[in-house]
């Protein structure tokens, strides 16, 4: 079906425009349907419902994303905080260079 697009009026390639948005649409409604059907028999081939499984990946990707709470803090900004894991931030270098004790900042 070979379509001559410079003979089409404006108006004419608009409508077409649309038809295909329209068309592109339903299709991706009807393959998304397909693969939820077709993941959906993978799963109960080795007996899961396509719900256990997406909801142990959740639970799995929930743990990995708590962040560590703050330990220290910084005397002369109390708004910095340090949970005392990774790189120490300069301002507790700054801290220890001055003598104060790490024990000081805690929170």
């Amino acid at each position: 079906m070979a379509l001559d697009l410079s003979s089409m009026s404006r108006k004419e390639l608009l409508q077409l425009k649309d038809d295909l948005g329209a068309a592109l649409k339903a299709a991706e409604i009807r393959e998304r349907s397909e693969a939820l059907k077709a993941a959906e028999k993978a799963a109960a081939e080795f007996g899961f419902s396509l719900s256990e499984l997406s909801s142990d990946a959740k639970s799995r990707a929930a743990g990995k994303t708590t962040k560590a709470l703050p330990k220290y803090f910084n005397p002369a900004n109390p708004e910095q905080t340090w949970s005392g894991r990774g790189r120490k931030p300069q301002w507790v270098h700054d801290a220890l260079n001055r003598g104060v004790d790490i024990t000081e900042m805690e929170l």
